[in-house]
């Protein structure tokens, strides 16, 4: 099992809206980490312990007014770079695109820079979906920042895939490559596709 891609996976479930079925994901979650070594695994870890001591209603309240409440900590990654902007349009077709270019689409209507959708599409296309995360690496830089002052435990779930990228120079080139065929996640996926990368 690759580590980073099941960090990617896992943080992509713990940062949906925590709603009825999210408790049972993240045990799920948190039982596939147990055994995993490293700081990521760790922070991700941890996370899971203070939700499972939230009342349910409690951490979905704590969840609208950390995200939705204040753009400094909004989990739309464009808004960080291009604001509310005609440029941001042109940034969420490119992501499209290139989510496109493998496949895959972000489900129930969602909008392809939302974190989770871009964290989900790098645990199954490794290779894209990491240089995609690379390409954001100020972003969730300025998210996690947001989320800190904030006092928000979520902070340590961006924390995590902080830990599985390199610091990236703003200026520099990204490279894309794609990944060796990757092993199986210790817990599902979102949605289950036919093959690898496919979402219909």
């Amino acid at each position: 099992m690759n580590l980073n891609r099941a960090v990617h996976q896992a943080a992509a479930l713990l940062l949906d809206y925590p709603d009825e079925s999210w408790p049972a994901l993240r045990e799920q979650v948190a039982g596939a980490l147990a055994g995993l070594p490293g700081e990521a695994p760790a922070l991700l870890r941890g996370f899971c312990r203070w939700a499972a001591a939230v009342p349910p209603l409690d951490l979905a309240a704590h969840y609208v007014t950390t995200f939705d409440r204040s753009r400094r900590r909004t989990l739309h990654l464009t808004h960080y770079s291009d604001g509310d902007t005609r440029r941001r349009g042109a940034s969420l077709a490119a992501l499209k695109a290139r989510y496109r270019e493998h496949g895959w689409e972000p489900a129930g209507g969602e909008l392809p820079d939302h974190l989770p959708a871009l964290l989900e599409f790098a645990a199954r296309c490794p290779g894209p979906g990491t240089g995609l995360l690379r390409e954001h690496h100020h972003a969730l830089t300025l998210l996690t920042r947001g989320l800190t002052a904030h006092g928000s435990p979520y902070a340590g779930v961006v924390r995590a895939v902080l830990t599985t990228l390199p610091a990236v120079p703003a200026a520099a080139p990204v490279p894309v490559r794609e990944d060796p065929v990757p092993g199986p996640l210790p817990y599902p996926l979102r949605h289950t596709p036919g093959e690898e990368g496919v979402r219909r």
